[in-house]
């Protein structure tokens, strides 16, 4: 069974840092493209940030490049969100995603990926 669980959200001033994490498990990781996305209240869901399965590549929504680094561990099926100088309109629930390995799916489409995990929220303060 597939399990991505996210934490290390939580509530922060405007300025400060958080680091989310998204554990694996039920997953050939190390063969998975990895996403992060969130929602705000009363918006849809949008990319923040995606990493290929071997983290040679990285791509980062405009509204967070320079702030956030995506990074991730094969070895301990972890993916993680650096998130610096954050903003009151980053508050939304983070969530991270995983592809199906190997099928040519959009990484920059929610439709690329077939896992997600239960979300981990982020309130910044102005």
């Amino acid at each position: 069974q597939v399990q991505l669980v996210e934490s290390g959200g939580g509530l922060v001033q405007a300025g400060g840092s958080l680091r989310l994490s998204c554990a694996a498990s039920g997953l050939p990781f190390s063969r998975n493209s990895m996403g992060w996305f969130r929602q705000a209240p009363g918006k849809g869901r949008e990319l923040v940030a995606t990493i290929t399965w071997s983290g040679s590549s990285t791509y980062y929504a405009d509204s967070v490049k320079g702030r956030f680094t995506i990074s991730r561990d094969n070895a301990k099926n972890t993916v993680w969100l650096q998130m610096n100088s954050l903003k009151p309109e980053d508050t939304a629930v983070y969530y991270c995603a995983a592809d199906r390995p190997f099928s040519g799916s959009d990484l920059y489409s929610e439709s690329g990926y077939d896992y997600w995990g239960q979300g981990t929220q982020v309130t910044v303060s102005s």
